[in-house]
């Protein structure tokens, strides 16, 4: 087996609160993604939205379907979306092959019955970040890189959010059923990588950080406005945000983060914003 997972369930805002350190990272915390040559998900039932990993080194591995899923293969009735943040891979889909270097992404619609991950150097590996939701509709396959997603350039350096979003797969770029996906660089000098906070009730979040300096940190925000809590992550660790949480982070050095949503709604600027003085 190439093909690991583990589950997390849905948490009230009422039992969150309550919760300890070491309960707030065993909930939403996703310590290690890149396990060689496997592919590593976390299954979350917020949305049935898969967090997942895959770091091919002595050859290809191949997406397989988990006991969770119920299905005889993977995208039986999801979608996929990944984003390498590791060295020049290939992602194989129904035997036809797709080039996915450094900070390009790739959309697999449901439907597809093999896919495979693999590297162009050992010494190099791929890193691919995947997110899978829910399906019910059967898209194509798509390529998004960096020229090709839709860039919005948000934030200032008065306010340490000064920062470039690029949105690989929303409506206006890929036809995607419910996934959407997207990846923040901070520009230097800036640590604030969502604010004004926000929540959005119909859709849930996962936000993975990568690019974080060795011996630096991300200190990632969540809970309700009014009962906020923080779970301190280290390089290439993702986190599960849920519909009620607000998400927004800061580093103690330049970083880059990758957000992906699912839910029953695709408006981007679907969300109750918090500003700084009203949180708690």
């Amino acid at each position: 087996m190439t093909t690991t997972y583990t589950s997390r369930y849905a948490s009230s805002p009422i039992d969150a609160k309550h919760y300890d350190t070491d309960r707030l990272r065993s909930e939403y915390l996703i310590e290690q993604l890149f396990v060689a040559d496997t592919i590593s998900l976390t299954y979350s039932h917020y949305d049935r939205f898969i967090v997942g990993g895959a770091m091919p080194i002595n050859g290809a591995v191949k997406l397989e379907t988990i006991d969770a899923l119920k299905a005889d293969y993977f995208l039986f009735r999801r979608e996929l979306g990944t984003i390498n943040v590791g060295g020049p891979g290939v992602v194989t889909v129904d035997g036809t092959e797709y080039e996915i270097n450094f900070k390009e992404a790739i959309y697999v619609g449901m439907g597809n019955t093999e896919v495979t991950f693999a590297s162009k150097d050992a010494a190099n590996p791929a890193k691919f970040y995947i997110n899978s939701t829910i399906a019910d509709i059967a898209h194509p396959t798509k390529i998004i890189t960096r020229e090709t997603a839709n860039l919005l350039e948000m934030g200032s350096g008065d306010t340490c959010n000064e920062r470039n979003i690029y949105q690989f797969i929303i409506r206006s770029v890929v036809d995607t059923c419910n996934l959407q996906m997207g990846m923040t660089e901070l520009k230097t000098g800036s640590i604030w990588n969502t604010m004004p906070c926000h929540q959005h009730d119909r859709r849930m979040e996962a936000y993975f950080y990568f690019e974080v300096p060795q011996e630096q940190a991300v200190c990632h925000f969540m809970g309700e406005p009014q009962q906020t809590r923080h779970i301190w992550m280290q390089n290439e660790q993702a986190v599960i945000s849920p519909d009620w949480s607000i998400h927004s982070g800061a580093g103690t050095a330049n970083y880059t983060f990758i957000w992906g949503m699912s839910g029953e709604n695709h408006d981007y600027n679907d969300m109750d914003k918090y500003n700084p003085d009203q949180l708690k």
